[in-house]
């Protein structure tokens, strides 16, 4: 994995937070959290820094991700799919809503 890590910029004002914090915080290891970038299921921020940070969401999805790894003992890639199908869930259900709020 690609990533480079700052003590100094673990999460601050602007809603982002580094690598090291996701990690640190969520319980996934450096390899499965770059899986899942790799994967674009957490998504770095563009910017031109050279530490790659992350909006704070992504804090919630390494979460979510660590809690399907321990209570499926799935590996990454079950984690992707779990998280990838999930996320696909969730749009569906939103779109459901507002659906059934228009027909109201």
């Amino acid at each position: 994995m690609d990533t480079i890590y700052s003590e100094e910029r673990n999460h601050d004002e602007s809603g982002v937070c580094s690598a090291q914090f996701l990690t640190e915080v969520s319980g996934l290891s450096d390899d499965e959290l770059g899986e899942l970038i790799d994967n674009e299921v957490i998504v770095p921020v563009e910017d031109n820094s050279p530490v790659r940070s992350f909006p704070l969401y992504c804090l919630a999805i390494a979460s979510r991700a660590r809690k399907l790894r321990d209570d499926f003992e799935l590996d990454t890639h079950g984690m992707v799919l779990a998280l990838t199908l999930l996320y696909r869930i969730d749009v569906l259900e939103l779109e459901l809503n507002a659906v059934r709020a228009r027909a109201d």
